[in-house]
């Protein structure tokens, strides 16, 4: 009998652990991923097959494509920084592994300084990427046929884990991540898409969790959740939580106009804790999507104006509140939101907005999108995410720029 009650504590031990390691955790990432050994890379320029480690306070010139091999990796350690010349760009087959810190982030811009004047890293059949306090700016640079690049492309089954960096300026979508489980957390992406293009666009099955992220003059929407319509599953599903969405979807115009947060074509979203301002539309379920599994609620939105015009056609008045939850999706406010009604109410207070409804392509960023003390938005999140919204929280998860 001793013997069966030592079995009987021993089996309800194993599987305490294996119910415990199988709990949902706020936030998951990938940076103990194990990747491929690699050596320093010597400072200076750089082209074709590439391996190795950027380092430490070194610059390297890029003057022509890079390419990361399957089963190579390109690293980086914090304050490397990188300059693209002749509209070069990063093909990842391998491992991307940029590993910044708050103090000494990486860099990656061309010698123009110009939006649009590099390719990016197009890794639709990479291994692995994790980006962590990198500025990665001036993407998007036209390919052979003329077409703008995204900053980021992933198409493949693989770990993205992209933390606290800077993305400012590109051309077409900022991130394209289909099939991937993606990590997306606390970064700030600034004046992206000259006339079209996504902040976060995911498709394809893509899983995972959005989160304490600032969008701001995004051409098309800030995040947009698809599957495909020809392969309906696996569905995307992600948590898009506790982001701050200000001034998106205007340069595309009324025949499309960008979305703070879409859902479509049979994807599913749990929508929650997010401050909307100044977005063409704002939280879109088209009636494609999983709306029977999609969630939403605890949003904000607010309108610094009353109505605007729409870029394309100026003679278009655009009134912002009346597409809060815009007619042509199923969304409906919910009794969590705090919905303004008016100029003043339900302001979130930011520390510092200029107001921007509408702006150009690589526009820039001087706001300051943390909130004053005396904000709505403070204690008004649905607490399975977090008791506060937007980007900056209170309890110190949040956004760190």
């Amino acid at each position: 009998m001793k013997k069966r009650y030592h079995y009987l504590l021993i089996v309800g031990y194993l599987l305490t652990i294996i119910l415990n390691s199988c709990k949902k955790q706020e936030v998951t990432t990938f940076s103990k991923i194990k990747i491929p050994a690699s050596s320093p890379i010597a400072p200076g320029n750089i082209s074709g097959f590439v391996k190795g480690t950027l380092l430490t306070g070194e610059t390297y010139t890029v003057a022509g494509d890079v390419t990361v091999k399957k089963g190579d990796t390109l690293a980086s350690q914090p304050g490397a920084i990188v300059i693209v010349k002749n509209n070069a760009q990063f093909t990842i087959q391998g491992v991307l592994q940029l590993l910044g810190s708050k103090d000494q982030p990486i860099f990656f811009n061309s010698d123009l300084n110009k939006p649009g004047t590099w390719g990016g890293f197009q890794a639709d059949s990479a291994q692995a990427i994790t980006i962590k306090w990198a500025h990665i700016d001036n993407t998007g640079g036209p390919d052979a046929s003329g077409s703008a690049r995204r900053t980021i492309v992933v198409n493949n089954a693989i770990p993205v884990d992209i933390e606290d960096s800077w993305f400012t300026n590109g051309q077409d979508d900022l991130m394209g991540l289909f099939h991937a489980t993606v990590t997306i957390l606390r970064n700030t992406i600034s004046s992206s898409g000259s006339t079209d293009g996504e902040g976060i666009n995911l498709k394809s099955g893509a899983k995972g969790v959005v989160a304490y992220n600032v969008v701001f003059s995004q051409a098309g929407s800030g995040i947009k959740l698809e599957t495909s319509a020809s392969i309906p599953f696996p569905q995307t599903e992600v948590d898009v939580y506790n982001n701050t969405l200000v001034s998106n979807g205007w340069r595309r115009g009324s025949a499309e106009p960008g979305r703070a947060v879409s859902v479509g074509v049979n994807a599913i979203g749990h929508i929650y804790n997010n401050i909307i301002v100044n977005c063409y539309h704002g939280i879109e379920l088209f009636n494609d999507g999983d709306l029977v599994h999609t969630t939403y609620g605890n949003n904000l939105f607010y309108a610094t104006v009353d109505t605007y015009a729409d870029l394309v056609d100026p003679s278009q008045k655009i009134n912002i509140r009346d597409n809060f939850y815009p007619a042509s999706g199923l969304g409906k406010p919910q009794p969590t939101d705090l919905i303004s009604k008016k100029i003043g109410n339900y302001d979130p207070l930011f520390m510092k907005f200029d107001g921007t409804v509408a702006a150009p392509n690589g526009y820039p960023n001087t706001n300051d999108f943390r909130l004053q003390s005396s904000s709505p938005a403070f204690s008004a999140g649905n607490t399975k995410y977090n008791l506060d919204l937007g980007a900056y929280t209170s309890d110190g998860k949040g956004n760190q720029h």
